[in-house]
């Protein structure tokens, strides 16, 4: 499990030739910053921190930090584990956690691309382009006969579209510099640059 800021793309060589492309994310520096356990709290998790934050720091967190006896983190996700035995406040996760080849989650969130039409946002075909047509990107009829004589839930109308949650489950981790706190994952990942990237181990 780790917390990272997408860079970018780029692209690889694999051994046969092969050109791989792979999304780069700064996983780093990491610190475990509190620990939940189910005699205290009723589960077992991790918060883990990314980076450090040097200023507007919140009274809650910055208690969390100081008894931590850490720097304030920029970014802070508590994730659920098992067993947090091995685990201890302030000890740095790097991203040798995973090795290349191994299949992991990646959750990011997509691009948020504000209010948009059923053309862009449903890929309705839409209707003529010609000057005698009066219909071309609207969404039509939405109504119903008199029974049940309402819109039923669930119709694809305008709306808001992206900055959503997204999963690429089983992706495979191409790249780990560990020097640079840098990992990189096969293929393309959800978000902008500079967005945040959550990486899960798969449960064996």
């Amino acid at each position: 499990m780790l917390i990272g800021k997408k860079i970018g793309m780029t692209q690889i060589f694999a051994d046969n030739g092969q050109i791989v492309p792979v999304t780069v994310i700064k996983a780093g520096p990491l610190r475990v910053v509190g620990l939940r356990t189910i005699e205290k709290d009723g589960y077992n998790s991790v918060i883990v921190g990314f980076g450090e934050k040097k200023k507007n720091v919140n009274k809650p967190y910055g208690g969390l930090f100081k008894k931590a006896n850490i720097p304030p983190a920029e970014k802070i996700v508590e994730f659920r584990t098992d067993d947090v035995s091995n685990y201890k406040i302030g000890s740095e996760i790097s991203v040798d956690t995973f090795k290349i080849g191994d299949s992991v989650d990646v959750i990011g969130w997509t691009k948020g691309r504000g209010f948009q039409g059923v053309v862009k946002r449903w890929r309705f075909h839409g209707g003529p382009s010609g000057h005698g047509s009066r219909f071309h990107r609207i969404p039509g009829s939405i109504g119903m006969h008199s029974d049940p004589g309402r819109v039923l839930k669930g119709q694809k109308m305008p709306g808001k579209m992206g900055n959503e949650r997204k999963t690429i489950r089983n992706a495979k981790i191409a790249l780990i510099d560990k020097e640079n706190h840098i990992i990189g994952i096969k293929g393309a990942a959800p978000g902008t640059r500079n967005s945040w990237i959550l990486i899960k181990g798969k449960k064996k």
